[in-house]
């Protein structure tokens, strides 16, 4: 009895101590959030934990909160609340999940446990009749106390470096200014958390800085930065008291790379995960020039085909996309299509869609140019249509491009780390060569490869590139056991030279009675490695590495798409015929398991097709870029993935 009192006491004494601070108090009430609460009073969540310590781990309707009370603002403001209209009920179905059904509804697995408590400790079954939360989101005008202010906004200053100064992120700064532009202006008035008991952090150009994507833990941005969670708590101290959430902005070392492996990104297979069942309406652009055709003559229509590389890439590439509608009908998405005829030209490219509605498209393949391509991809922009570039980089990647051509940077990055992740046979001796031209690339390996030896095409008398290298440049530099070269250059003949030369080297010396083992490799393997000087059967002898795009399908194995392929079209797929399968296959099933496109390419989903797989990323300042790489070899002539 004793205790009761002196407890009742101290919760009577903090209330009064609290009236007398004149601070508010909240019952909490199904549905809500500290989030939703703290913006109804316009004070930050970290301010409500402050006086309710115990509303971090025990958070349920009911409780009474302590809700603190500042200044009051002169000008009441508009912010954005849930609010809890009813519930409809789902009837669990195979193979659902909460993941699924919260991506159906449009709602977090929390809002579906909260409502569901029982699913904090059971599983989901098939058969459970579950509450799903509906809400409706209202506009709350407020001048009640609170902790916001207004803040000017300086040059040069965008959402996301707003947001991670008051440390909040870009959708709550949005909520807090309903009617905020796509851009910041400067000088700009806007609303922000007012954190006078806090430093504002300053954005450091000398570091990097990362936005948590749905789902990430610490232990996925383990492997995707590099970073454990003490170093990301050093770094962004909020972290040990808020942990990590969705949006927040994360300060991280300047040159802190992606390094996620595919044998760390469980491969998805959409198919088993389809919801969106909604017609999906896709346009395609490509470069035919039929204006450029007598369509009336036949010969004159082969000749073309046969003559322009454009026109029979255009039509190899929509092959391909109509190989994909069929079978993606066959999983029950139905698409719409419409198909644009850019001439290859800027001009054409502009009239189309100027003349054309195209903001109800879920998603635009193409143009194939880099120029059409970035003409279409600016105007679409402000209506954020999904623009995806299928066979060339984009020069500029906006908010709503889907750049599906891995960067040099990427690939470089990816050969490195197949030969370092060998570690237990590879490297043993490692050789770069290299023309002046790649001597960047050069020193880079050398950077990554300290005791590798570096060694550089010869010039002749007036200093000019012959590119040629001599016996004696290199014969010292193979030692038994495993050797890799790396060879850098887009001159024909220095691959000839080169892979002809350490071919020499390759396999048992009976003089010197040892075995060596040369693998030879690339960074970049453009058209130089394969003219018509240069011998596959030396490629192939050295198990020539190099990072792709894509692989080769194997033609002595079975395939449904070449074998449907080939009963269609009466011949085999080319590289173009198998990327437009794949890519438009892939954007398909990405659209038919979640909202749309941006939603679903979350990079812990890749995908693969018949020689192409996807794993997005975006950029802090832009759109998406795949990261899905392969690494292939020549094996006895053919060309294969090489597995670690």
């Amino acid at each position: 009895m004793k205790k009761f009192f002196i407890s009742f006491s101290l919760i009577f004494l903090f209330c009064v101590t609290a009236i007398a601070q004149d601070y508010k108090t909240h019952k909490v009430k199904a549905g809500e959030t500290i989030e939703s609460i703290a913006k109804i009073y316009l004070v930050t969540p970290y301010d409500i934990y402050a006086l309710n310590p115990d509303a971090k781990t025990n958070f349920q309707p009911n409780i009474v909160l302590i809700i603190p009370k500042s200044k009051v603002l002169k000008n009441p403001i508009k912010v954005e609340t849930q609010q809890l209209l009813n519930y409809k009920t789902h009837k669990v179905k195979r193979k659902e999940t909460l993941y699924s059904i919260s991506k159906k509804y449009n709602i977090t697995i929390d809002d579906i446990k909260k409502h569901n408590t029982r699913l904090y400790s059971d599983n989901l079954r098939k058969g459970d009749r579950i509450n799903i939360p509906r809400y409706k989101t209202v506009l709350v005008s407020s001048n009640v106390g609170n902790t916001i202010k207004k803040y000017k906004v300086l040059p040069k200053e965008g959402k996301w470096r707003v947001a991670y100064k008051f440390g909040i992120t870009v959708a709550e700064l949005e909520k807090l200014n309903p009617d905020l532009g796509e851009t910041l202006q400067e000088d700009e008035e806007i609303n922000v958390p007012n954190i006078a008991n806090n430093e504002e952090k300053t954005v450091e150009e000398t570091f990097g800085y990362y936005t948590v994507l749905p789902k990430e833990g610490f232990f996925r941005l383990k492997i995707k930065l590099g970073l454990t969670q003490d170093q990301l708590e050093t770094l962004n101290p909020e972290l040990a008291d808020s942990g990590l959430k969705e949006g927040m902005i994360l300060k991280v070392p300047l040159d802190v790379a992606s390094n996620i492996e595919s044998a760390d990104v469980e491969r998805s297979i959409l198919a088993d995960r389809l919801n969106n069942f909604e017609t999906k309406r896709i346009a395609v652009m490509l470069p035919f020039r039929l204006n450029r055709v007598d369509l009336d003559s036949v010969q004159e229509v082969k000749d073309m085909i046969r003559k322009e590389g454009l026109l029979s890439v255009s039509l190899d590439f929509h092959t391909g996309v109509l190989m994909a509608l069929d079978s993606a009908k066959q999983l029950g998405i139905s698409t719409k299509l419409d198909v644009y005829d850019t001439r290859a030209q800027i001009t054409q490219v502009t009239s189309i869609l100027s003349n054309n509605d195209f903001c109800n498209y879920d998603a635009v393949i193409g143009p194939f140019t880099a120029n059409n391509f970035e003409r279409a991809a600016s105007m679409l922009k402000s209506d954020n249509v999904p623009i995806i570039s299928p066979v060339t980089k984009p020069e500029k990647l906006y908010n709503n491009v889907f750049q599906t051509i891995p960067s040099d940077e990427l690939l470089r990055k990816k050969i490195i780390q197949f030969v370092k992740s060998s570690t237990d046979t590879i490297p043993k001796h490692i050789l770069i060569i290299s023309d002046s031209k790649h001597r960047k690339v050069s020193d880079i390996l050398k950077r990554e490869f300290p005791t590798a030896k570096q060694i550089f095409s010869r010039k002749d008398e007036d200093g000019n590139e012959s590119h040629y290298i001599l016996l004696e440049d290199i014969e010292e530099q193979f030692k038994e056991g495993l050797n890799i070269v790396f060879l850098e250059t887009e001159n024909e003949g220095f691959v000839s030279n080169v892979s002809s030369m350490i071919n020499g080297f390759n396999g048992v010396d009976e003089e010197l009675e040892i075995e060596r083992e040369i693998i030879l490799m690339t960074t970049n393997k453009n058209k130089a490695f394969e003219g018509v000087n240069i011998s596959n059967y030396d490629l192939s002898k050295l198990k020539f590495h190099y990072p792709s795009v894509n692989r080769a399908f194997d033609i002595e194995k079975s395939n449904s798409f070449v074998t449907r392929y080939k009963r269609v079209w009466k011949t085999e797929p080319n590289k173009y015929a198998i990327r437009g399968f794949d890519l438009t296959m892939d954007v398909l099933l990405r659209l038919a398991i979640d909202e749309d496109l941006y939603k679903a390419s979350n990079n812990d989903i890749e995908t693969e097709y018949v020689e192409n797989k996807f794993r997005y990323s975006k950029k802090l300042f832009g759109g998406y870029y795949n990261e899905a790489v392969y690494i292939v070899k020549y094996d006895e002539l053919k060309i294969v993935e090489a597995k670690q």
